[in-house]
This record gives structure tokens, C-alpha cells and sequence, in this order.
């Protein structure tokens, strides 16, 4: 568990692979959804170390958004089907709403305890270990600005440029509630991307200074509303915790900030520097009690 941006999909693979016939299932809503990969972060292939994952871009129908009642379901099927294998299922994702439906005794659908006066129930019909990513928020939140630039020198511009559509602007259900989508949709109305390639691409120096302009609004938003969603995503876990739920915290500032300072240097230097410190950072702070937890949790 964790914000956005804190490294769960990480550590989700790095446990997976320490603990033989693990397989990992999503939890993040907008993962769900097949398509925009890099707008919505999906863990890319060569990075899942051949662990099999579930509920992830498995979802074809992408104008329908996806309730908390059927994620409990489909995803307490899947991991009925990973144990009836004698395996280890790892539920990964920041979608809090999701977790709590899947795990607690008993769910009412039409209740929502993270925005009303109900409280969370402690009672859950999992035998669970429950492993939360942390991070300052000063870095966290630098962080994910830096990410942002990051998905869209990936690409993230040339795919949300595909996936545009005129008539469904201000159509906010299923994928197109992804963070980048609406934000976006100004800058496209303004400047279709079948008008001119160079619409769909990130605007260079020397380019017209309104579509630069525009571009740098809907970055900007992206960046605001990715933050927003962590303080929300944050703001649950507490919630949950604060209900009785045994949240193993795991400190993964040092990392975040090793990891920054990294790049920073490679920015400075023509020499690119090695990600030796900050992985021996989280082997440390993040992995090793990792790895002990689950172990105690197993025995």
C-alpha cells in the first residue's frame, strides 16, 4: 500500500521474486483499464520479472467505470484461483477504496467509510500482512512532479494525443477519469492532434508560444491533481490504520531522496552516475523489513 508514486509495484516484484510462487494483483483502478500504460503507470513488461500479474489492463471496456463491489468480487476469485495453486497471492495498488471492499468482512456497497461518518471495519476475512510504502511529503511531492516530466518525455503526450476524442471532452467514467486526460483535452481542443503532428509532441523552443503556454497549463494540472491523489490516497491509509488495521510502515524517504539527487547529478554531468546508492537504500530501509514481515507472517 502506499501514494502514488512510493514504489509499490517495486517492491511488489522485488518480494514476488524473493518469495517463490508469488503472483501479484492489481489494485489500482485506472490499472484495471487496457490502454494509456504510461499515463497510468502500469508496470511495464521487462520490469515484472516474468511474475504473473492479475487485473492488470485486463479491462477492455474503457467507457464504464469499475464499482468497489465488483473488484471485491473478481478479485476474490483471483486469489482463490492463486491459493487453490498453492500460491502467494500480493494484492498491490493505491486505490484504498478497492483494498478495503476486497478485505473486510463484511462490505456494504452503498456505504463509503473513507467519505462519510461510518467507520472502518477491522474485522477482515483475510489473514493478511499489511506492508505500507512511505514517504516524506516534501520529497514525495517533488517527486511526483519530476515523474510527470518524466511519463511525458516516455510518451505520455503521444498517447493521450491517440486516445483523444472531441465528442467525449468533459466525459469523466472509466479510463478517461485518468489523471492526464482532462487535463489535456483543453490543449487538444485547441490544438487537434490530426491537424499537425507536432500538436501530439512535446512543444520545442522556438515553437508558437500560445500552444506552449497551453501545454505548460495542462502539465501544470496533471502535476497538482497527481498530488491531490496522493494526500487522498494517504489520507485513507490513515483512516485505515487508524481503525485497527496492523499497517507495517516502511520509510522509503532516503530512497526517493538518493534516488532525485541521482539524477540531478546525471543532469550536471555527461557522465551518468550509478543507481548502486539509492538500491542499497531501499535493499536496507525498504526491502530487508520487507521481507521479514512477510517471513514472520508465513510461519
Amino acid at each position: 500500500m502506499g501514494a502514488t508514486g512510493c514504489g509499490k509495484s517495486r517492491l511488489s516484484v522485488d518480494l514476488a521474486t524473493h518469495f517463490p510462487h508469488s503472483q501479484i494483483i492489481n489494485s489500482d483502478k485506472m490499472q484495471l483499464y487496457n490502454g494509456l500504460d504510461i499515463t497510468t503507470n502500469k508496470i511495464p513488461l521487462h520490469e515484472r520479472k516474468g511474475i504473473p500479474h492479475f487485473l492488470l489492463g485486463d479491462l477492455d471496456t474503457i467507457d464504464a467505470d469499475v464499482l468497489p463491489s465488483q473488484f471485491r468480487s473478481a478479485a476474490g476469485l483471483t486469489i482463490a484461483n492463486i491459493v487453490s495453486r498453492g500460491n502467494l497471492p500480493l494484492l498491490v495498488g493505491g486505490s484504498n477504496s478497492f483494498i478495503h471492499a476486497l478485505l473486510v468482512e463484511t462490505f456494504d456497497p452503498q456505504v463509503d467509510v473513507f467519505t462519510g461518518p461510518d467507520s472502518v471495519s477491522h474485522l477482515l476475512r483475510y489473514d493478511c500482512c499489511f506492508l505500507w510504502v512511505d514517504v516524506a511529503w516534501s520529497v514525495l511531492s517533488d517527486y511526483l512532479c519530476e515523474r510527470v516530466d518524466e511519463m511525458l518525455e516516455s510518451g505520455m503526450l503521444e498517447e493521450l494525443a491517440q486516445f483523444y476524442e472531441p465528442t467525449k471532452v468533459g466525459v469523466r467514467v472509466g479510463l478517461r477519469k485518468a489523471i492526464g486526460v482532462s487535463e489535456f483535452d483543453e490543449y487538444f481542443r485547441k490544438y487537434p492532434p490530426w491537424e499537425s503532428e507536432a500538436n501530439g509532441r512535446i512543444p520545442k523552443e522556438g515553437c508558437d508560444q500560445a500552444r506552449k503556454e497551453a501545454y505548460e497549463e495542462a502539465v501544470r494540472l496533471i502535476k497538482d491533481n497527481t498530488c491531490i491523489l496522493a494526500k487522498r490516497q494517504i489520507g485513507k491509509i490513515m483512516r485505515l490504520r487508524k481503525a485497527g488495521w496492523d499497517l507495517k510502515r516502511l520509510d522509503a524517504t532516503a530512497t526517493f531522496r538518493a534516488m532525485m539527487m541521482k539524477k540531478k547529478k546525471n543532469k550536471s554531468s555527461s557522465a551518468a552516475s550509478s543507481d548502486l546508492e539509492w538500491r542499497d537504500i531501499w535493499e536496507r530501509e525498504v526491502m530487508e523489513p520487507s521481507v521479514k514481515a512477510v517471513r514472520r507472517f508465513l510461519q
